[in-house]
């Protein structure tokens, strides 16, 4: 099953451009905090046309599935200057459609935290923070899930240490970050070829180190990665594997309206089988790929840049560019090599709904050299896997409509268009409809 992500993930405080200046008093800061959220999401397909049906591709017949997440936001503060603490339990309960296979850029968020029949409980988060402040201006930040309000030096130095996802801190987006209230394909809220250390339900254990400014902002973190592809057991040989990560956020106006963009680069280091080997090693036997022989400690590197920019008060549009080397397999959280998505998020203000939104983006996935002929030959991957392949990138488009009940209740209506899932131009296109209750406070 695959992981999520994350991220589906609340946005932590080290993501400082969330941030907004306060020249008014410094607020008192939270001693404690306590938030929920609790996600359902209904989501089905009609049949579609598929003239045959691998170990790993999506069920032509149609479906419905539903998940399922809650999750309690704890904090306090430590007994220190600067220290905070926060603890997450959640619990998960549903299937992805298909199992959550057969399309890489997969349609639900949520789906890989998944994967039980009744609620399963665990621990999503339990992290420790420390702000060191450099002095000058200071900046408010707001009470919000995993962030105690208090007014901060806007230049600090901040670090995150414990259990987390690695997308709670990197690769974040104002108007597409999380399944539970966006956009909720894994294209758009993360940047797909990023494939970002976490066990199976996507999260990880590591420590990130933050330096804010008030136009810039510099973070790297170095996370475990898991023993075994896209399992949950981490390994904790952590000079040994690993996944490290360095983003520069710079933050900007266009027109007066505010934006940001990251440019991340990442290196992963896990047992992971290099492609072009395992290829050759299938045609000279006469059998399918298979990675197990051929797995040993090998790189994964790769970068990806991401846009946010305001263009009214109420319009803004995002951007991902990712792309790493597409030597090795996945391994923790996508197949994807390359991948570009584009979108536009409205709020309803010009219709009477200002706490409504409306979005739509388009996103095109592709595979290496290396992974085309591994699949062609019928290898298995994360997502991935019809036994055969007749190549074309995976295009994606997704449109919601997220509808305000009540201050802390929305209802959305999701539509994604998916061609060539799993990167085949022999099955669909699907056609993929959903309805999520979001409930937070």
């Amino acid at each position: 099953m695959r992981m999520a992500a994350a991220s589906a993930l609340c946005a932590l405080a080290i993501a400082a451009g969330e941030a907004q200046a306060d020249d008014a008093a410094p607020a008192a800061p939270e001693e404690w905090s306590a938030h929920v959220q609790l996600t359902a999401i209904g989501q089905g397909y009609p049949a579609f046309h598929a003239p045959f049906q691998g170990t790993d591709s999506l069920p032509r017949n149609s479906e419905i599935r539903e998940t399922i997440s809650g999750t309690g936001y704890l904090g306090a503060r430590l007994p220190w200057q600067g220290g905070e603490a926060y603890f997450n339990p959640e619990f998960n309960q549903g299937f992805g459609i298909g199992h959550t296979l057969g399309i890489d850029g997969f349609t639900n968020g949520e789906a890989a935290k998944a994967g039980f029949d009744t609620p399963k409980p665990n621990v999503a988060r339990l992290f420790v923070r420390q702000t060191f402040g450099l002095g000058g201006e200071q900046e408010t930040l707001a009470p919000d899930e995993n962030q105690l309000g208090e007014s901060v030096d806007v230049s600090r130095v901040t670090v995150t240490a414990g259990k987390l996802s690695a997308a709670d801190l990197f690769d974040t987006n104002q108007y597409a970050n999380d399944p539970r209230t966006d956009f909720m394909n894994d294209s758009f809220w993360s940047s797909a070829a990023w494939d970002y250390p976490a066990d199976a339900k996507g999260y990880t254990d590591g420590i990130a180190v933050e330096l804010n400014q008030k136009s810039w902002a510099l973070r790297g973190g170095w996370f475990l990665e898991p023993k075994i592809q896209n399992q949950r057991n981490l390994d904790p040989r952590f000079l040994k594997r690993y996944g490290t990560v360095v983003e520069l956020e710079t933050r900007h106006e266009v027109w007066g309206e505010p934006g940001t963009v990251r440019f991340l680069v990442f290196a992963n280091r896990a047992p992971q089988a290099r492609l072009d080997a395992v290829d050759t090693a299938a045609l000279v036997a006469g059998t399918p790929p298979n990675p197990v022989p051929f797995r040993r400690d090998n790189w994964k590197f790769g970068f990806a840049i991401n846009l946010g920019q305001a263009i009214t008060g109420d319009l803004g549009a995002f951007s991902r560019l990712s792309w790493n080397d597409g030597r090795t397999e996945g391994w923790a959280f996508t197949d994807i090599d390359q991948s570009l998505s584009a979108g536009l998020s409205l709020k309803g203000a010009a219709w009477g709904r200002p706490q409504d939104t409306v979005a739509l983006a388009a996103a095109a996935n592709a595979l290496s050299k290396p992974a085309q002929d591994y699949f062609a030959e019928g290898g298995l991957g994360i997502l991935a896997g019809d036994g055969r392949l007749s190549y074309a990138p995976e295009v994606i488009l997704e449109t919601y409509y997220s509808l305000s009940l009540a201050d802390p209740v929305t209802l959305s209506f999701d539509y994604q268009f998916v061609a060539h899932p799993a990167f085949d131009t022999a099955r669909g296109p699907v056609s993929v409809m959903a309805t999520r209750l979001h409930v937070a406070f």
